[in-house]
């Protein structure tokens, strides 16, 4: 097995993992992994799959829903790529928020989202220890030449690594890019991780990546020309299967709101 092949069969075989999660917090939903209370039981449940990247800001709104609607909200968070297969399997839950606006679109021609809205903006950046100790400068060539220790988003199983396929192999060499890498990790967290703990110089990530979780204590970000790395919607969609819609839809318009819209741009979602 090559190189590759090896890091889509582990992005894939994460993917399997999401899914018997899944499959397990509903079989606790069905038959009870521990006894709920009365007023644990009458409350209406969401479960939204959110890519890692917008997971802590959506936990936060979730928490103000939460406590207006007298409901429960659970996240499943992980790479877009590996969500999206999960929902595609396991039919179940009420909203999709993926890293990128094309995992949407596919679940809209699928019949899988049956609404949706635009509630912010993802763009690709380069990401570098803080201070730039070696003076990298935002050259895609830096990928492919083996100057620096690289890491780079696994293309199937995250929205990141989807995006990041799709800059070098418009810009410079995507196969040669992966045959430089240290490896490829399966989403924005990871990324990030392989930066702060000093085990590759640069990477491309998310630009929300780099500022939660005091992130940007530890990394400084290199912008890429917008004409490299366009801003792309992050849509919200509401999934067929939602048990209670109505409910959902709430959800969305708070995401929506003057409120949801200042925490999503401090959290890097801003135009």
């Amino acid at each position: 097995m090559d190189l590759v092949n090896f890091k889509l069969f582990t992005s894939g075989v994460r993917a399997v993992i999401v899914t018997a999660l899944i499959l397990l917090f509903c079989s606790c939903a069905l038959f009870g992994c521990k006894s709920p209370t009365l007023e644990e039981a009458s409350k209406k449940e969401l479960l939204i799959y959110c890519g890692t990247t917008m997971a802590p800001a959506v936990r936060e709104l979730a928490d103000i829903f939460e406590q207006r609607e007298n409901c429960v909200v659970k996240i499943i968070k992980d790479g877009s790529g590996s969500l999206y297969r999960s929902i595609q399997i396991n039919q179940v839950g009420d909203l999709f928020l993926p890293g990128s606006e094309s995992y949407i679109e596919k679940c809209q021609a699928e019949g899988t989202v049956v609404e949706s809205s635009s509630i912010g903006f993802n763009r690709a950046v380069l990401l570098v220890a803080k201070g730039n100790p070696l003076n990298i400068i935002a050259d895609l060539n830096n990928f492919t030449n083996g100057k620096y220790r690289t890491v780079l988003g696994a293309s199937e199983s995250g929205s990141i690594g989807r995006e990041t396929k799709i800059i070098l192999a418009t810009e410079v060499s995507y196969r040669k890019a992966v045959e430089q890498v240290i490896f490829l990790a399966t989403d924005s967290k990871d990324l990030v991780s392989t930066i702060k703990s000093n085990r590759a110089d640069l990477t491309i990530n998310w630009y929300a990546a780099a500022m939660r979780d005091n992130n940007s204590a530890a990394v400084d970000v290199l912008r890429l020309d917008e004409a490299i790395a366009p801003p792309h919607e992050l849509i919200l969609g509401l999934l067929k299967t939602s048990h209670y819609p109505m409910l959902a839809q709430r959800f969305m318009a708070v995401v929506g709101s003057d409120e949801g819209q200042s925490l999503l741009s401090r959290s890097g979602f801003g135009e």
